[in-house]
């Protein structure tokens, strides 16, 4: 779309929902193709990179990497499909592969959820036995979102162990 009409972003709004609500529900392939037809009427990093998750709930890794880079191309300063990409790689046993783009995810312009990478990050150094690194990560995601439980429970079993 270029020159947008209102009843086509509201398609694509409306398409985008109901791939998500598909997606919540269960119902996957479904899902897929409503986000498909959303992108066809107008590409968003949103779309992209909830394709890619609804991929990910499928353990396909590899097609959801696709998407989140898809994602960047549209937006390089949405901060979601970077922790995404990070997180798939995690999945994958890819560790060092994932930190540069969980890093990036903190540092991501537009992004609500810098728990998220720095708790992946977290993750990563537990994984490699580097507790002090891990116990840090685990820190700046509860900085990010005091609330975060599982931020609040990594940084409590980190400390046990170091204590």
């Amino acid at each position: 779309m270029t020159e947008e009409s209102e009843e086509e972003k509201k398609q694509v709004f409306e398409l985008f929902q109901k791939a998500y609500e598909l997606q919540m529900g269960g119902a996957l392939e479904e899902a897929c193709n409503c986000y498909k037809d959303s992108l066809a009427l107008y590409p968003t990093a949103e779309a992209h990179t909830f394709l890619g998750w609804t991929y990910s709930f499928m353990g396909r890794y590899d097609d959801a990497i696709q998407e989140c880079h898809k994602a960047i191309e549209v937006d390089p300063d949405f901060g979601n499909p970077y922790n995404d990409i990070g997180a798939y790689l995690i999945e994958k046993g890819q560790l060092d592969e994932a930190i540069p783009w969980l890093e990036k995810a903190t540092k991501a312009p537009r992004y609500q959820s810098y728990c998220f990478p720095h708790l992946n990050l977290g993750r990563i150094w537990e994984k490699k036995g580097e507790w002090y690194r891990a116990m840090e990560e685990y820190q700046n995601s509860l900085k990010a979102n005091p609330d975060y439980a599982l931020a609040a429970k990594a940084l409590g079993r980190i400390k046990g162990m170091l204590n």
